[in-house]
């Protein structure tokens, strides 16, 4: 590690806003100087379209960028480098003079069925629903397989079929992390973790590229498919323009960084074969970090390339998980706890989400246990793993005449915790158990989920310090061991410290393993149901 002091800032694009965070480096600390969050909206529509403009991410990019440079009086001068950390699984069509085409594709997006059918529910040979041989070869070449209707294969033959016009200006086919580097830079790029998130890259040990006969069976033109790059690669350098909007100094470099599950994972300290963490943001996941390509086709759990090479990212993801949260907010808590009721908004965004944690924490704490019987599934815009299924829904159930609106909102809680309980025991089916697990994101500032997550999964919680900037941590390791500021990954490991440690309760363990095995047969019990009250 240099012993010089340097400036790296970060940016982490969410489903619902950005936050822009400037770090320090140096003396064996990586201090977080200022932050600023600056939200955007999410556009759903009724056929199944979730999408976002590309301009409000950039907006409160540079908004954010400009309020941490104002409050932190850091000079633009002084900032060796930037990288940014984003929501994965996005589809931005890009024309030929780097113009963003149309709205973004969420990865929420699950419109593009007629096209998933078309392509992988056909065949006389089935895996499953699947296709077979396409299935079996997808496996062979690249590891996993595009096997959710979200996946952004799909999406883009929705937009092949749908948006002809819109098509045919297409010049390349871009991640949200990729459309911004391309908007500061100039430079048309694609990172590893997102190449393997298309499942049209042979991820094979030597054969890393394109694969040309992917391409030929799922008619996708590989002349759309960009220059794909490392996490720690400096992708470009920033623009006059782009330098003028942020408040920056022009030629910056840029870094590669990474998509949201990857960068997290850097941050989360989890370096080393089998290290786990669960992430609670507007989605949930479990990641195991390994050294080898894994699949588990019945639990919906595939590897994709993580940042530090050698290394990938062993995935159960949920589809909402803090975002069930913020329904609670909207839906739940407002007359009950009176959040933003009680107090004025302060025009403070990261001052109310900690006050309405704290609002939150209390109003659950006092709370018992299990919820009074009350079960809630937090499949709220369908469910990835350990089952795929857009139609899912969330639901309420064994609801009382005693049962209070308190509960309601424990139950809440409860059930993403059984959920990733369940893709935790999902993901050990193919590495070893893990004892004590890493928790990070927004949902760790709350000591009573991290209570709960222990009690539900019956492991030893470990959250990390600034644990809702973890990804933005991540962000700033891969440009420190870009710009040689630190010699390896490994060498970041005493960055990052553990700030709280949850043991399970003994007392509950009955009670959540009862709870947790009628939660596990909610979602077969009512499959047909769901198909029958949302298939369009």
């Amino acid at each position: 590690m240099t012993n010089s002091e340097a400036y790296l800032l970060t940016h982490d694009v969410g489903t619902t806003g950005n936050k822009t965070c400037l770090y320090r480096l140096g003396a064996g600390r990586l201090e977080l100087v200022d932050s600023a969050l600056v939200e955007y909206p999410l556009y759903t529509l009724p056929n199944g379209g979730a999408e976002q403009h590309a301009d409000d991410w950039w907006r409160a990019v540079c908004e954010a960028t400009r309020a941490v440079l104002r409050n932190a009086g850091v000079p633009p001068a002084s900032i060796a480098g930037m990288a940014f950390c984003a929501q994965m699984q996005g589809f931005v069509p890009v024309g030929r003079d780097g113009q963003v085409l149309r709205p973004a594709m969420s990865y929420m997006d699950n419109r593009a069925a007629a096209q998933i059918e078309k392509y992988l529910y056909t065949g006389l040979i089935r895996i499953g629903q699947w296709n077979a041989v396409k299935m079996l070869r997808w496996l062979a070449l690249t590891g996993g397989a595009a096997a959710s209707v979200k996946d952004p294969l799909w999406k883009y033959l929705w937009l092949r079929e749908n948006e002809p016009e819109t098509f045919a200006a297409m010049s390349s086919w871009l991640d949200v992390k990729d459309a911004l580097i391309l908007r500061a830079t100039g430079e048309v790029t694609m990172g590893y973790d997102s190449v393997h998130a298309t499942f049209l890259f042979d991820t094979r040990p030597g054969k890393l590229g394109w694969h040309a006969g992917l391409c030929r069976t799922f008619d996708v033109d590989i002349r759309h498919l960009p220059r794909v790059i490392h996490a720690t690669d400096v992708a470009g350098r920033l623009t006059p323009q782009a330098a003028a909007e942020l408040g920056l100094v022009a030629g910056l470099p840029v870094l590669g960084g990474g998509g949201d599950l990857s960068l997290i994972s850097v941050g989360a300290g989890c370096f080393d074969v089998n290290d786990a963490h669960i992430y609670i943001g507007t989605s949930g996941w479990v990641v195991a970090t390994v050294d080898r390509r894994m699949t588990d086709i019945d639990g919906m759990v595939a590897s994709i390339l993580g940042a530090i090479p050698g290394r990938y990212n062993y995935i159960s993801e949920q589809e909402t998980a803090g975002r069930c949260l913020q329904w609670v907010r909207d839906h739940l808590a407002l007359d009950e706890i009176g959040v933003y009721l009680n107090a004025q908004p302060s025009g403070d965004k990261q001052q109310e989400q900690r006050s309405l944690y704290a609002l939150l924490n209390q109003a659950v704490a006092e709370t018992e246990p299990g919820a009074g019987g009350v079960l809630f599934t937090p499949w709220l815009h369908g469910n990835r793993s350990p089952f795929e299924d857009p139609l899912a829904r969330g639901m309420f159930f064994n609801i009382g005449l005693e049962t209070g609106k308190r509960q309601l909102i424990r139950a809440v809680l409860e059930g993403v915790a059984y959920n990733l309980r369940w893709m935790l025991e999902t993901v050990e089916k193919k590495i070893p158990r893990r004892e004590t697990v890493r928790f990070v994101g927004g949902g760790a500032q709350s000591p009573v989920w991290a209570q709960i997550l222990a009690d539900v999964t019956g492991r030893t919680i470990e959250v990390v310090e600034n644990a809702q900037h973890v990804g933005t941590i991540g962000a700033a390791i891969v440009c420190a061991v870009g710009l040689g500021l630190l010699d390896s990954f490994q060498e970041a490991r005493p960055l990052i410290g553990v700030q709280a440690t949850y043991t399970p309760l003994p007392q509950y363990r009955a009670l959540y393993d009862r709870n947790f095995a009628v939660y596990r047969r909610l979602y077969a019990s009512n499959r047909k149901l769901f198909r029958q009250l949302n298939q369009r």
